[in-house]
């Protein structure tokens, strides 16, 4: 049974960036969700940041915004294209797993 993701997990410092869906991406489904409401509500990426990336960007600007940045842009290339590699991965376990039976 696999295990629930956590609502609310930290975050790298920056998100993965490959072709490939990663276990850290699925851990943060929720997070990459969260940020898409963020911006598509034209949130301050400085709240954004402190709420959902435990990030305070007055103690570290850049590196608050390279993190937000990273993760933001993780959470579009899912949703606009990466989500086909989720599903092909689903179907590669299910057959992987129907082969076993």
């Amino acid at each position: 049974m696999r295990e629930r993701p956590r609502l609310d997990p930290d975050v790298e410092d920056e998100a993965p960036s490959g072709p490939d869906i990663t276990t850290y991406d699925e851990q943060h489904y929720v997070t990459y969700l969260r940020l898409l409401d963020a911006s598509q509500d034209g949130a301050d990426w400085q709240e954004v940041a402190r709420i959902v990336l435990h990030r305070d960007a007055t103690a570290d600007e850049a590196r608050t915004r390279r993190c937000w940045e990273s993760h933001l842009a993780r959470a579009q290339w899912l949703s606009g294209s990466g989500y086909r590699r989720i599903l092909e991965q689903a179907v590669a376990l299910t057959v992987r797993v129907g082969r076993r039976t």
